[in-house]
């Protein structure tokens, strides 16, 4: 609140003067970066369209890290960014998912992007404090063998293998997934 009185040129105790509390100011904020958001085309096969709303929320988000923080104090959204909670729910359910299971799927996904954003906040934050040192996945190199013999055999290639963690493939895993669809992967022998 002080920040954002600051950039308006108002003490914080102002701004209440035009919103009832902090959850409505921070849905106006939403709302106003929402509407200027493009919408992506969306494709007619219903699977598909899932898999394009779920990478539009991961893209628009990804730019907007106060967005992020915002969206994990719980519930807060508003009405112009729930087109992508209509589309995966309403696509979901053309792909035979029933009510429930589309609601389930949608969640899923939700909570799989905004929890990746957290996480990825999180490590930007911890990496600009020079005291802090990595500890995972340099600690593999100490791991007992006999008790992480998975774990000990990767030690040396961890960081290659999650260097080459892609969002779009990963979500494209999950929608298949989740909408019961062989991913595209299934026999191709990807780790």
């Amino acid at each position: 609140m002080r920040r954002l009185a600051k950039e308006v040129g108002s003490t914080p105790m102002a701004l209440y003067r035009h919103v009832r509390d902090k959850d409505e100011l921070l849905i106006l904020v939403l709302t106003g970066v929402s509407e200027t958001l493009p919408r992506p085309a969306l494709p007619e096969e219903p699977c598909e369209r899932v898999h394009v709303a779920a990478r539009h929320m991961d893209d628009a988000l990804r730019d907007l890290p106060w967005a992020v923080e915002v969206l994990s104090l719980g519930e807060l959204t508003d009405r112009h960014a729930l087109w992508m909670v209509e589309e995966i729910v309403d696509s979901a359910m053309a792909c035979g998912l029933s009510e429930r299971r589309a609601v389930h799927a949608y969640r899923t996904l939700w909570h799989y992007v905004l929890g990746a954003l957290i996480f990825q906040a999180a490590l930007a934050r911890r990496s600009e404090d020079p005291e802090r040192r990595p500890h995972f996945p340099e600690m593999l190199s100490e791991v007992d063998s006999a008790e992480l013999p998975r774990l000990s055999a990767l030690a040396g290639r961890w960081q290659a293998i999650t260097d080459a963690y892609d969002v779009a493939d990963e979500l494209r895993a999950l929608v298949d997934g989740l909408l019961g669809r062989p991913s595209r992967d299934a026999g191709q022998g990807r780790p």
